[in-house]
């Protein structure tokens, strides 16, 4: 009855490039702040604690003419059956019947989309002329996070790379951080060599790995945390003034990445309030009284409309608390399909 799209994560990989995703994450901010989108109630359950869990994030994109859901499933004994511990899948649906249009491998998509959500920040409430990026965290996200935010932030010089767990992996992610750079972002440029000549130039920035996380807080202008760490990483005490702060691990409630001290006097911004305040980077900061939701200045929507002002001076700390929403997803896959549809990639089938 339905004829559908599939596309996997080969598919996904081939459609998508970081520049047109960070402009579409960005439209999906303002779609959700002029009130033409809107997030459901997330939804988590563990099937065995530790063991096997999975949630949903869904939401509406009435800019877009569609709704749909990621459902994202963990499970630890895959590991021993020679299968992916992590699972993602996106559905879209037809905004105007509720038919489904199609079913889409979410890594790639999720990867992206949590990329460019991380540099939007940097792009918008960073100083302008920041030039020290610190990574923390050195798995597959932080490739994505870099190439995204050496894309926004033109004046980026250094790339600190720093591993909470094992200096080694650090050292390692530094060794092909350039050739996939090359690789898996400037490749979709192929047909326009000046664009891939442009971005080559700002990906032509210095990598260094640090094992003092202190001084390295210090020296960084701009610091981005992607790391599933419960504790804090970052003490207050070791942040200069105008040091702005991407924070996109926290995702569940429990996971904190930065000293929680730093939210007060911070100018804080998030992607959704409500998921900041309960599984968000502030979840912390508001359940010990440091800071309330009230306090959070706004979704960062409302900056990028340049309707909510964002870095006031030079001294100010800002934080990015991106959660990551649905609507990221859901315009990200939308943009896929469109593509998809154009150069015939994916499979059809009928539901």
């Amino acid at each position: 009855m339905f004829n559908m799209i599939a596309l996997s994560h080969e598919d996904t990989e081939k459609l998508l490039d970081m520049e047109t995703v960070i402009d579409k994450v960005e439209q999906a901010y303002t779609l959700k702040h002029e009130k033409n989108a809107e997030l459901f109630p997330m939804i988590f359950h563990e099937f065995e604690e530790g063991v096997a869990d999975m949630d949903i994030k869904s939401g509406h994109l009435t800019g877009a003419g569609i709704f749909g859901l990621k459902l994202v499933s963990w499970f630890g004994p895959n590991a021993d059956k020679n299968l992916p511990q992590l699972v993602g899948t996106v559905m879209v649906f037809d905004g105007e019947t509720g038919a489904p249009r199609a079913i889409l491998s979410a890594e790639h998509i999720t990867c992206m989309r949590t990329g460019a959500a991380g540099a939007i920040g940097a792009k918008y409430l960073a100083r302008p002329d920041s030039k020290n990026l610190l990574m923390v965290g050195t798995g597959n996200q932080a490739a994505f996070q870099i190439a995204a935010t050496l894309m926004a932030m033109p004046s980026i010089e250094k790339v600190l790379l720093w591993n909470p767990l094992e200096q080694s992996q650090a050292e390692a992610f530094k060794a092909t951080i350039k050739e996939r750079l090359e690789h898996e972002f400037l490749s979709h440029f192929a047909d326009t060599p000046e664009k891939a000549d442009k971005y080559r130039a700002k990906f032509d920035v210095e990598f260094e790995v640090v094992s003092d996380i202190q001084a390295s807080t210090a020296e960084a202008d701009v610091i981005i945390t992607a790391t599933p760490s419960r504790k804090a990483m970052i003490l207050k005490e070791w942040v200069k003034p105008g040091t702005h702060f991407s924070c996109v691990g926290s995702d569940m409630e429990g996971k904190q990445e930065i000293d929680a001290a730093l939210f007060a006097g911070a100018r804080v911004y998030t992607d959704d309030i409500t998921q900041s305040v309960n599984v968000g980077e502030a979840e912390t900061a508001v359940k010990t009284g440091i800071i309330k939701a009230e306090d959070i200045i706004s979704e960062i929507g409302a900056v990028i409309k340049g309707d909510v002002a964002g870095r006031l001076s030079d001294e100010d700390i800002t934080i990015y608390d991106s959660t990551g929403i649905a609507l990221q997803d859901l315009i990200t896959a939308d943009y896929a399909l469109k593509q998809a549809k154009e150069k015939g990639i994916g499979s059809s089938f009928n539901l």
